[in-house]
């Protein structure tokens, strides 16, 4: 991944993570976030490890970002499109499709600006 892509990364990650690390921090520690995503071998969720990833991400400065770490935040960033594309109808407070984008540090409800 060159320089250019890297940046394009890094902007779409920080445009669609719109939770901080304190926010995605507490959010992992509530059940609701815990039983959202799908659980390989009864363990944790594949969103419950990424949202831990992303708050280790968030944390970091530019240069100190690994490969593993733009891997990371592209398949966020494609997971999170893909998701909100799926939005369903009505109030999406308490759904298992908010929780799910929570985990990977988007809140569909939170309000920018």
């Amino acid at each position: 991944m060159d320089g250019n892509e890297q940046d394009r990364t890094r902007d779409d990650f920080h445009e669609l993570v719109n939770m901080t690390p304190a926010g995605l921090d507490r959010w992992l520690d509530t059940d609701e976030s815990r039983d959202a995503g799908h659980h390989q071998d009864g363990g944790e969720s594949v969103g419950h490890a990424s949202g831990r990833r992303i708050v280790e991400i968030l944390h970091k400065n530019k240069g100190d970002l690994s490969d593993d770490d733009y891997e990371h935040m592209r398949k966020v960033v494609g997971y999170v499109r893909r998701h909100l594309a799926q939005r369903p109808s009505g109030d999406v407070e308490d759904t298992r499709w908010r929780y799910s984008l929570m985990n990977w540090g988007h809140d569909p409800l939170a309000h920018h600006g």
